[in-house]
């Protein structure tokens, strides 16, 4: 019987998050982290995607061209893993701090087309934002499984109360994803 094809969605913001908090900065493979979702909800991965912003720079600031250059250098190697696409919004300067834009519209429209256009059965989402919530319910609608990798510390419970199975990130998971 051959598997039934799912779709990664990575919310790399709220994984950076996690792994920064809660498990020492630890550095993903994220080819074998691909490898190890569709063996957890076996599945085939058809794509995984990779939402997030490139670094705010401000004009004439080296430390900041400096993370905007290991940031590129990052993401030409994401795009080269098979099967891999990155989705890129943008970051903006509110106040003294920073927001993410598009990201998450990014992430529901590709959640929402693949499932309606009947590519994957399955979506497999790693985040903790509630505003998924309308697009998670928009692919069940389509008859979509929506798995979750989430950390419990860190997610919303409208989330969890919408995916249909859930799966937490702990010291086992972050093992078995480690670039050794």
């Amino acid at each position: 019987m051959k598997n039934e094809k799912s779709a990664i969605f990575i919310d790399a913001g709220y994984l950076n998050q996690i792994i920064k908090a809660y498990f020492n900065n630890t550095n993903i493979d994220f080819e074998n982290l691909s490898k190890h979702l569709a063996k957890l909800t076996k599945t085939e991965i058809l794509r995984t995607y990779y939402y997030h912003c490139k670094p705010y720079v401000r004009k004439g600031n080296a430390e900041d061209q400096d993370r905007m250059n290991k940031m590129e250098k990052f993401l030409n190697r994401l795009k080269r893993i098979p099967r891999y696409q990155v989705r890129l919004g943008r970051l903006i300067k509110v106040g003294n701090s920073f927001k993410q834009k598009m990201v998450d519209v990014h992430l529901s429209l590709d959640l929402v087309d693949m499932c309606f256009e009947k590519q994957i059965e399955h979506a497999i989402i790693l985040g903790g934002d509630s505003d998924f919530v309308p697009a998670i319910e928009r692919a069940k609608r389509a008859g979509a499984i929506i798995h979750l990798f989430y950390h419990p510390e860190c997610v919303h419970n409208l989330l969890l109360d919408h995916c249909d199975e859930l799966y937490e990130i702990n010291d086992d998971f972050i093992k078995e994803i480690n670039r050794k």
